[in-house]
């Protein structure tokens, strides 16, 4: 369904070149851009200029039922974090996590109330949430626990925080804690906040920069075993590319550099159209990839019949009225 006009698009007139509320619209239109092409491989995929939230006549969306331009868990559980920060002030790991399984259960940030998708990892961590585990060790711990749940929702800390880059850091550990907890994933959440500060700031080589920061702060990481296993996994994820094309599944580091291949291209609209193209997980691939674009071409770069055919801005609407009041009184 076509929303002309909506509020999506009508941000444009105050928020064109912002970064922030680009990156924030921006992980929801990849998000919900990437939904109908998911599980499919990439030969099954239409072509470049084919991908629309609208598929082409003759292919089988992923999610039969579900209305062109609804984001799926990704938006949602970035939206809980967004709301989390806004309420709290701060980062609190157990308002989040009750945000999370208020999602699960109740359709919380969820586009229609409805959950139509959610990582077999996630389900089970907030299975032991539910069953009143702590949210510190509710995440799975284990090597093949390393799926992308944590990191396609962790943008909003990068948007919203003011802190030092070693402060983000450590937050963005604790906001993958209640769902994915091996040192692989809390090293891509924090590689991905920062890569996100560097778009923010403008340098030059956001991702170089983020590589040599992240280094930095695990050599100075207080506890020794802590400091090995996370300068490790940071070794994992610098070397994970052996190949010239990422294939977009949902493990972590395959997620993560998927993303930094399709923001070599040059638009918006070019970066998460490639993301889907590699297939498997489009939907958290465009979304990583989105929320970063978002941040490096603003609102302003995001296509206009995307906007509008974006669903859900009466959810959005006040956390980015907020998340205005809020940056207006850190300034």
């Amino acid at each position: 369904m076509t929303e002309k006009n909506n509020g999506f698009a009508l941000l444009l007139k105050a928020h064109a070149s912002s970064p922030v509320i680009g990156g924030l619209v921006g992980l929801l239109i990849g998000d919900a851009l990437g939904v109908p092409y998911e599980f499919h491989t990439p030969e099954d995929l239409p072509s470049q200029k084919q991908i629309e939230m609208q598929p082409p006549v003759g292919f089988r969306p992923a999610h039969a039922g579900v209305l062109p331009g609804t984001w799926s868990d990704d938006g949602a559980q970035a939206l809980c974090l967004l709301a989390s920060l806004l309420e709290q002030g701060k980062f609190s790991l157990t308002d989040f996590a009750a945000r999370l399984l208020q999602w699960l259960d109740d359709g919380y940030m969820a586009v229609d109330g409805d959950v139509f998708d959610c990582g077999i990892q996630t389900a089970e961590a907030l299975g032991y949430l539910r069953e009143g585990v702590s949210p510190h060790e509710s995440g799975g711990t284990d090597e093949r626990s390393n799926g992308n749940g944590s990191l396609m929702r962790v943008l909003p800390l990068a948007l919203w925080h003011t802190g030092s880059d070693e402060q983000l850091v450590k937050d963005a550990h604790l906001q993958s804690l209640p769902t994915h907890a091996h040192p692989r994933s809390l090293g891509a959440c924090a590689f991905y906040v920062l890569v996100a500060r560097g778009y923010l700031r403008k340098l030059d080589e956001p991702w170089r920069w983020a590589d040599s920061r992240l280094a930095d702060i695990y050599e100075d990481w207080p506890e020794h075993r802590e400091r090995k296993a996370l300068l490790a996994e940071l070794d994992v994820l610098r070397s994970f590319p052996t190949t010239d094309k990422p294939s977009g599944t949902g493990y972590v580091p395959d997620c993560l550099w998927s993303a930094r291949r399709a923001l070599e291209e040059a638009s918006f609209e070019d970066v998460v159209r490639t993301a889907i193209l590699f297939g498997h997980d489009t939907d958290t691939t465009a979304c990583i990839a989105g929320g970063l674009a978002g941040v490096k071409f603003g609102l302003a770069g995001i296509p206009a019949r995307w906007l509008e055919q974006l669903r859900g801005f009466d959810i959005v609407e006040s956390l980015i009225f907020r998340f205005d009041s809020t940056r207006s009184k850190a300034g």
